[in-house]
């Protein structure tokens, strides 16, 4: 059995990390890390677990961990990790982390859109990006993960095939996201509060988001040029989900059945994104609760452009289920292994 343990477990993420990994059948949680409720039973925390989970909140004792644990999960704010992670606790155990702090390789970038110095540069090289339909092959026997983020999960995988065959003008890239509250966190904020966000929809952090610079990295590795991009996230009154749709100017005409067959020889053999009909657009509801991106692409031959969309739970394919997609990859098993989630509806 892997021995797994959790710093951040009573956040969302931590807690979709729970959820799923009761259910894997070589994983057993041996640490329910959270600094706010040390000391207290996880399931009176979260009471869906109830009977369920049995043990009690300890604190976020790495070096302790690091002895007991095969995989460490953090699900922690940005720059906590980066300011306690050495060689030598990855000597003794690998680690996945969903936050940012190892996913873009250019650490003034990091520090410029995060604000906050990175005090473990020397790690930053050896952390692989953790997006397993792209870099399958190096996440195995990795010992540190950048869980990427989520809408860099879905904005990168509903874009991936076109910029790598090189049929967009990268330059002309428009990314609309829409996210569920539930990726802001658990914590108490005004602006998350029932009565500001339900019957309204916003936009935040226009030109500024923090997910930009991490998707143009991966778009700039896709496509082999330096890409620059509007992106801009909206907040939508439901719990979960993520919905973007992707402009971009094709640098030749071709065919929507074209690029369909692109897309179809891309992901034909991926678990988890799976390619909708032609004329069917993704959404959310269909998606809720499971490791799945739904995608599909229409091409506007008016303006010559292709539009790309796609849709997956925030929660699991953009956090939790795909930091379990990683450590599957890393200990050797089928990458679905505990994830055959189906999607809840309603």
């Amino acid at each position: 059995m892997i021995k797994v343990g959790i710093i951040g477990a009573t956040g969302y993420a931590g807690g979709e990390l729970v959820r799923i990994l009761l259910g894997h059948p070589e994983v057993k949680i041996i640490w329910y890390g959270s600094r706010s409720y040390i000391g207290e039973e996880y399931a009176s925390v979260y009471r869906n677990m109830f009977e369920l989970v049995e043990g009690r909140c300890l604190d976020d004792n790495i070096e302790e961990l690091a002895q007991q644990a095969d995989v460490i999960f953090t699900a922690t704010p940005q720059g906590y990790l980066a300011g306690i992670l050495t060689k030598e606790l990855l000597a003794k155990t690998k680690v996945v982390d969903l936050s940012a702090d190892y996913r873009i390789k250019d650490v003034a970038t990091y520090e410029q859109w995060y604000g906050i110095s990175h005090q473990s540069k020397e790690l930053i090289n050896e952390a692989v990006y953790g997006l397993c339909e792209i870099n399958r092959e190096q996440i195995k026997g990795a010992r540190l993960i950048a869980n990427p983020g989520c809408y860099p999960t879905c904005s990168t995988l509903a874009i991936y095939p076109l910029a790598k065959a090189g049929l967009i003008e990268m330059n002309t890239l428009i990314i609309d996201a829409k996210s569920g509250t539930s990726g802001a966190g658990r914590g108490a904020k005004v602006d998350n509060l029932y009565c500001e966000v339900n019957e309204s929809i916003k936009a935040y952090g226009v030109a500024s988001h923090r997910h930009t610079p991490e998707i143009e990295e991966q778009l700039s590795y896709a496509s082999g040029e330096a890409v620059v991009l509007n992106f801009t996230p909206h907040l939508v009154p439901m719990n979960r989900g993520i919905l973007i749709t992707a402009y971009g100017a094709l640098k030749e005409k071709v065919s929507e059945e074209e690029i369909r067959s692109l897309y179809e020889e891309h992901y034909q053999q991926e678990k988890f994104v799976r390619l909708l009909p032609s004329g069917q657009c993704p959404e959310t509801r269909w998606v809720k609760g499971s490791n799945y991106v739904d995608v599909n692409v229409k091409v506007d031959s008016r303006t010559n452009r292709v539009i790309m969309m796609g849709a997956m739970d925030n929660l699991v394919k953009g956090a939790a289920g795909q930091a379990v997609q990683n450590m599957n990859l890393i200990f050797g098993l089928p990458e679905n292994t505990g994830l055959d989630l189906v999607p809840m509806f309603p």
